[in-house]
């Protein structure tokens, strides 16, 4: 086993063999958010998918690699995508500039050295790097943080700085914020911006990784005032116009850097 990967296979802080059994339904890819994504690879032919996980986000319209590291989530895989390699982005398995260009969604906050993770992806692609992630200044503005602080503030420690990223990656580098829809298929904390009761569900909660990282007990105490307030009105009186918000402008990005 390769150092710094669980039994399972996961690379960096998260163990995916326990928190990831549930992605393939409550972390399913977004359509709207997809076509951003096709359209910042627009052009390529061959595309490398570093933190595939259950294959997420890739179009048919790419002949796709897909690197996995977590068994787990390889096995997740619907049958009509190709099968990941077992690599991970510190050490992906190609020649220099092998594919036209390269992705990666809502992993690398996962890498154990995001930047040496970037500068490989970097060394084997030849255009484009799309990079679906997170902005760690813009986390906690978000009214979860009033619930559960302490997952936020593992979220904000986790996402790696947009300059980081774009340093990495070298070249010229466009940052655009991604609207995120009110009803958003991909289960990450802010899509639920405008449906609070998901974060009650226990799957929908493992399925998000930052809330593994709070213990149990606390993370029990977040969601009963929630639920508190749900019931009370009292979540409604402060952001129940958000409800009625077709889309929230939060802390997802894309970094494309050509």
């Amino acid at each position: 086993m390769t150092s710094g990967r669980t039994a399972d296979g996961s690379a960096g802080d998260a163990d995916y063999g326990t928190i990831g059994g549930a992605y393939a339904a409550y972390r399913r890819p977004e359509p709207r958010i997809a076509a951003l994504i096709e359209q910042a690879l627009a052009g390529a032919r061959t595309v490398l998918n570093v933190g595939a996980g259950a294959g997420s986000y890739e179009s048919s319209a790419f002949e796709v690699t897909p690197v996995e590291p977590s068994a787990s989530m390889r096995a997740q895989r619907p049958a009509h995508l190709p099968a990941a390699v077992d690599a991970v982005a510190e050490d992906l398995p190609f020649p220099d500039d092998t594919f036209d260009a390269a992705m990666t969604t809502f992993s690398v906050h996962q890498w154990n050295d995001v930047q040496a993770g970037l500068r490989e992806v970097r060394r084997v692609t030849r255009g484009p790097v799309a990079v679906l992630t997170c902005d760690p200044d813009l986390v906690r503005d978000f009214w979860l943080y009033e619930y559960a602080p302490l997952v936020l503030d593992t979220e904000a420690r986790r996402y790696p700085s947009i300059d980081v990223i774009t340093e990495a990656l070298g070249g010229h580098a466009d940052v655009t914020t991604v609207p995120i829809p009110a009803d958003c298929v991909d289960g990450f904390n802010e899509a639920y911006y405008a449906r609070p009761e998901m974060l009650l569900d226990p799957a929908a909660r493992q399925s998000c990784s930052s809330w593994s990282f709070v213990e149990p007990d606390l993370a029990r105490q977040y969601t009963e005032r929630l639920a508190q307030d749900l019931t009370s009105g009292a979540w409604d009186q402060r952001h129940g116009h958000l409800r009625r918000q077709p889309h929230l402008s939060g802390s997802l990005v894309l970094v494309r850097a050509s």
